[in-house]
């Protein structure tokens, strides 16, 4: 026996012929899947149509709600962390993102009492502060100076 002589045990599949007929994809009428509702005239269909299957966008539950435009998110500073400056500096916007208190963004800063007391005289400049905050600056002996705009 030679090596041309060995077969194997395995039938051969047959091919698959493709390119015959009038459902292969040759010749003008016979497209795939291109009968029925794709061939009729102006057959274009909406963006998320299923065929008459409900829509997947239908099933989803609805966001109850409403979002405010015109909300003003505020970078927040806290009197208690104002210790950390000397006494009789002023402190605005490009002091306080020097020592970290807040971040490096457009928002305004708003000066609210919390974090501890503050113990040194400080002129501080911020869009807007509570009544809370200006008063404890003030029993320190120092003033709060508010900026009379900030961006919506």
């Amino acid at each position: 026996m030679s090596l041309q002589d060995l077969r194997s045990k395995v039938p051969k599949k047959k091919r698959k012929l493709l390119g015959r007929g009038t459902a292969s994809g040759h010749g003008k009428s016979s497209t795939r899947g291109g009968k029925g509702q794709t061939a009729r005239a102006g057959s274009s269909r909406k963006p998320g149509f299923e065929g008459g299957q409900t829509p997947l966008l239908r099933k989803m539950p609805k966001l109850r709600g409403f979002k405010n435009p015109c909300k003003v998110i505020f970078r927040i500073a806290f009197t208690g962390d104002l210790n950390t400056f000397e006494e009789g500096t002023e402190v605005n916007e490009k002091a306080l993102i020097e020592k970290q208190l807040i971040s490096k963004k457009d928002n305004p800063i708003k000066l609210l009492s919390g974090k501890g007391k503050l113990e040194k005289k400080l002129n501080i400049v911020v869009n807007k502060a509570s009544k809370g905050a200006i008063t404890e600056v003030e029993s320190a002996k120092g003033k709060v100076e508010l900026k009379e705009k900030f961006p919506k």
